[in-house]
This record gives structure tokens, C-alpha cells and sequence, in this order.
């Protein structure tokens, strides 16, 4: 990148950042990507891990919000990514007879309506009423007198994480030169207009000046520590609001269906997530560390106290297997309370040569970054060509559903369960032969790991020789999610995947130490943050564990 001048520079390595590098290389502009940590290592790996119209925005009358996201979960489930996004039906309990499934049906009618106007929701079922006998058929795990019935709805949930990695790899396929680990110290200026970017090789060490025609700022909920870097005041500010969830396993709550329960402050989702559920999510304002949010000891009970006023069997503190923090970036408004900061997106040009993409939601990240190109391009001295991003999917749709059909002939060309085909075909589409490729070559790749047997040992290796993988946090926190996903936060893991990425990395055996003792006081911090009474005690309990490898 350091070689030439860029026609784009994008900054962020997160939902709305890959997305941008994606619609701007697809045409045909010089485009980078740089990102200070690992790809989708903020808000982006931290979310309820849907893609959602946003129902109770239809309750604030925000019908253009909700048309859009609608449009966009559409395109995603049927065109742009099959492969990794995927229909999740949810129950919402009703708790009043008569108006309250008026009220609420005619809004889930609607919604369904403005899914499929919006000529891409037709793959969805529509939803249905049920009775209170019917709701606990489907949802057995609630208490009789949580409903007096119920309204079934569906929305779409995908692995955050894995979408942002599959899409930066899919704006390189493109052209796009893309580089974690890289992070902006400073900006370029010539007289009044920014030309370009200091980046720092936190990896290897050493600055590049990276030179752009174009800057785009989306760096989430570090837009305001970004924009000073300049001197500039922005346009707009950015807060960040702290959402936590749990992870459960599948067997402590007993449904067919994920649930949506009404709080006095926002909703609570119950998400169902393979073999476990994710329960979250809280809504509150946060100014402490932005790269290591904590979830506190208050935040957990406040989960489970309202989760357990509708379950038969509460839950306790000894089913939580994991948990983990994100932060929203939402535009500052008027009100103090961040349910209420706004939802939508904003794209400014605060200085010739750079461009601020913030707020938003993670289903409409394309969007996002259609507006964010569409900004910088009036900065070009050339003809671009209009966003295609609509009909672009990502590496690995091509093909899927044509592979899905023939999961059980994979299966058993490989020798590899058919369960596990199509757990693979789920998380890399057509790109599964590339890893079975790994396993042809060492067939004990074709093992589950030991103590995370959901995952084969071929996706660690393959996380650092095709997704940018560099550390072993990146595979058990990113590319995998053994990190929520088991009791232990991945640690029984730690030692058998370090050694089996070494070769890959280049990693000798004082290395894989330094990584295995890496990520345990990570995750023990962890542990400790949340064992805190509130977010000051919480912050600094979870900044007791380093941020960068030692190398």
C-alpha cells in the first residue's frame, strides 16, 4: 500500500470498514484496508449475531429504517452470503388478552409485508399465532403464567465474526490490499486537505506512509479518537453504549424457537446459537477502555433476573458458559439515554481528502458503505462507476446450495460425518473443499479438537492460512468461538490449537508459551472483571491482562 498513491484508504477493520474496502474496489478503485487489531475484533464480533429488520423500530414509527434493513437481510439471505446467514424463528409472548395481540400482530404483519415488497423477503416463513397451549408446545421452558399466547415471527442470525473475515477476504479477491494489525498513528496533510495516513506495523514493526486520494473513517466507537488525530473536531460524535451477553448451553432452556421478551428499558433476545443459546443483551452507556469493554457481576444478574421471570427452570450463574461485552456506536442526540441515541447512519466529509462513515446497524452495512464510496468519490478526479455491491456475494456463496444438495456425497468421499459437512458448508460455503484439501493432506485434520469437538483441527490451521489469523486469540475468540462456547473460555483448548498453528506462523516453542500464557490471563481477567459490582471495578479488573502478544 506504501508503494503508490490509493484511490481509497478505509480505516476499520469491522463490519462497516470491510464492507467499504468491498464496494469500493468492486469498482474498480485502488482500494485498502488497514485495521489497528484483527479483522471484526471490535463491535463487529460482539453482537447478537443478527441480521434483523429491527421490529421495535417499527413501534418509534421508523418505517425507512426498518424498509432498508429489510431489504438488506433479504439480499443477504437469498443472494449475497447463503452460506453464512441463515432464518431463525422467534416466539414473542403475549402477556394480555385482546388488544395486546391486535396490537402486536398487526405489527409483525406489517413487518412481514414490508419484507416482501421489498422484493427479497419471499424466503422466509410468515409469521403465525399461537395459543397459550400451542406457545408452550414449541417453547416448553416457559412459565404457564409468562402467556396467555404468543406470535411466532422469523429474522436471520449469522457469525459476525466469520461474515466481516469472509468479506475482507472477498474485497481482496477483488483487488482490495488489506493488512490487520496495522494501526493509524497519524494523519497526512497538505495544507487544509488530508493525502494520506502513518501506519504502524504493531506485527513487525516499523511506520508506513500510506498515501490516498481518499480517507474513509470507519472506525466505529474510536470515529471521535480517530477524527483527533487531525485536530479536527467532527460533525458529529459517536458514544458508545455497552451490550453484554450470555452463552448458555442448548439443554438449560428447553425450546424449539428463540424468544423475544419485553424489558422496561429495550427487548431481551434468547437466540439460538448450534448448540447453545445466547441470551442478551443490555443497553448502557460506557466511557471506560473501548478496546476490552467488561461485562460486570450487575450487568450478568440483570440478564438473568429478567430471562428467569418468564423460564420455568431459572437459570444460575453455573450455566453461563460464556460471556462477552460489545459496544454500539451510536450518534450523539439529544437525549441522555442511550436506548434512545439514534439507530441510523451518518456519512460526512468534515476535510477535503477524508470521509466519516459512523452509527448504523450491522445489517445495514452495505448501505453503510454504498453512501461512505459514494461520499469519497466526489473527491476523485475520475468517473466511478455506480455501487454493484447488491449483486456481488461473498467468496464462498457461489456454489453453496449446489454443495449443500451433495453434503451426504461429500461425506462420504471424505469419511467425514455428514453432520460435519454440514457444519463446514455453513461456515465456508464453497470454500469447504480448500479445508478438506488440509485434511487429504494430514488426515488427523480431520479430528475434532479435544476439548471443543465442534470445531475439526483443520479450521485452526486453516484460520491462519487463508482467514488472517495471527495469534492464537484470533482462533479461539474470532475465527472460532470455543472462547463463549465452553466452560473452560477455550483455555483446555489453548495448548492444542498453539501447536497446531505454530508451523503455519512460524512460531517456535517459546512462542506458543508466550501465546498459551497470553490468552489465559486474558480469559482470567475475564473471569475476574466479572466477578466486579459495577463498571469501574469491572474495566480495571479486565485491563490486568496485556493487549499485545510479546513477539
Amino acid at each position: 500500500m506504501a508503494e503508490r498513491e490509493l484511490d481509497i484508504l478505509v480505516v476499520g477493520g469491522g463490519v462497516v470498514g470491510a464492507g467499504t474496502a468491498l464496494d469500493a474496489a468492486t469498482r474498480g478503485l485502488a482500494t485498502g484496508l488497514v485495521e489497528a487489531r484483527d479483522w471484526a475484533s471490535g463491535t463487529s464480533s460482539r453482537s447478537s449475531k443478527l441480521i434483523h429488520g429491527g421490529l421495535r423500530y417499527l413501534e418509534m414509527l421508523d418505517f425507512a429504517l426498518v424498509r432498508e434493513a429489510l431489504k438488506e437481510r433479504g439480499l443477504l439471505l437469498e443472494r449475497l452470503a447463503p452460506h453464512l446467514v441463515k432464518p431463525v424463528p422467534f416466539l414473542y409472548p403475549l402477556q394480555h388478552k385482546g388488544w395486546e395481540r391486535w396490537y402486536a400482530g398487526s405489527g409483525v404483519a406489517l413487518y412481514d409485508a414490508m419484507s416482501v415488497s421489498s422484493g427479497h423477503g419471499r424466503g422466509l416463513p410468515v409469521h403465525r399465532h399461537l395459543s397459550q397451549k400451542r406457545a408452550l408446545r414449541v417453547a416448553p421452558c416457559l412459565k404457564r403464567d409468562a402467556l396467555v399466547g404468543a406470535l411466532q415471527y422469523y429474522d436471520a442470525q449469522m457469525d459476525d465474526a466469520r461474515y466481516v473475515a469472509t468479506m475482507v477476504r472477498t474485497a481482496a479477491a477483488y483487488g482490495a490490499q488489506v493488512a490487520n494489525r496495522a494501526r493509524v498513528v497519524g494523519f497526512l496533510r497538505e495544507g487544509e486537505r488530508v493525502v494520506g495516513v502513518r501506519v504502524e506495523d504493531v506485527e513487525g514493526g516499523g511506520d508506513y506512509e500510506i498515501r490516498a486520494q481518499q480517507i474513509v473513517n470507519a472506525t466505529g466507537v474510536w470515529t471521535d479518537d480517530t477524527q483527533a488525530l487531525i485536530g479536527e473536531r467532527g460533525q458529529f460524535h459517536v458514544r458508545a453504549s455497552k451490550g453484554i451477553h450470555l452463552v448458555v448451553p442448548k439443554d438449560r432452556i428447553h425450546s424449539t424457537t428463540g424468544l423475544i421478551l419485553r424489558t422496561e428499558k429495550s427487548v431481551l433476545f434468547v437466540i439460538p446459537w448450534g448448540r447453545h443459546w445466547i441470551v442478551g443483551t443490555t443497553d448502557t452507556g460506557w466511557d471506560l477502555d473501548k478496546a476490552h469493554p467488561a461485562a460486570s457481576s450487575a450487568d450478568i444478574d440483570y440478564l438473568l433476573e429478567h430471562v428467569n421471570a418468564v423460564l420455568a427452570t431459572p437459570l444460575t450463574r453455573d450455566d453461563v458458559e460464556g460471556v462477552y461485552a460489545g459496544l454500539r456506536p451510536l450518534l450523539a442526540g439529544e437525549s441522555d439515554a442511550t436506548s434512545k441515541l439514534s439507530r441510523e447512519h451518518t456519512v460526512a466529509h468534515p476535510v477535503p481528502g477524508l470521509v466519516v462513515v459512523a452509527g448504523g446497524k450491522y445489517t445495514t452495512y452495505r448501505v453503510m458503505a454504498k453512501d461512505a464510496v459514494d461520499e469519497a468519490v466526489h473527491g476523485l478526479d475520475q468517473r466511478v462507476a455506480d455501487c454493484v455491491t447488491e449483486d456481488v456475494p461473498l467468496v464462498g456463496a457461489e456454489g453453496y446450495k449446489a454443495l449443500w444438495n451433495a453434503r451426504a456425497r461429500i461425506a462420504a468421499r471424505t469419511g467425514l460425518h455428514v453432520a460435519r459437512i454440514e457444519h463446514l458448508l455453513n461456515r465456508y460455503g464453497s470454500l469447504t473443499e480448500e479445508l478438506l484439501e488440509l485434511v487429504v493432506a494430514d488426515p488427523s485434520l480431520g479430528e475434532p479438537l479435544a476439548n471443543a469437538d465442534d470445531y475439526l483441527r483443520a479450521e485452526a490451521v486453516y484460520a491462519c492460512t487463508h482467514e488472517g489469523a495471527r495469534h492464537l486469540d484470533d482462533v479461539l475468540t474470532r475465527r472460532t468461538r470455543i472462547s463463549i462456547e465452553t466452560f473452560d473460555r477455550g483455555t483446555r483448548s489453548a495448548r492444542e490449537v498453539a501447536e497446531l498453528i505454530a508451523p503455519a506462523l512460524g512460531w517456535d516453542d517459546d512462542q506458543v508459551e508466550k501465546e498459551i500464557a497470553h490468552y489465559r490471563k486474558r480469559v482470567e481477567a475475564e473471569r475476574e472483571s466479572q466477578r466486579q459490582p459495577d463498571d469501574l471495578t469491572a474495566d480495571a479488573a479486565r485491563l490486568g491482562a496485556p493487549d499485545i502478544v510479546p513477539l
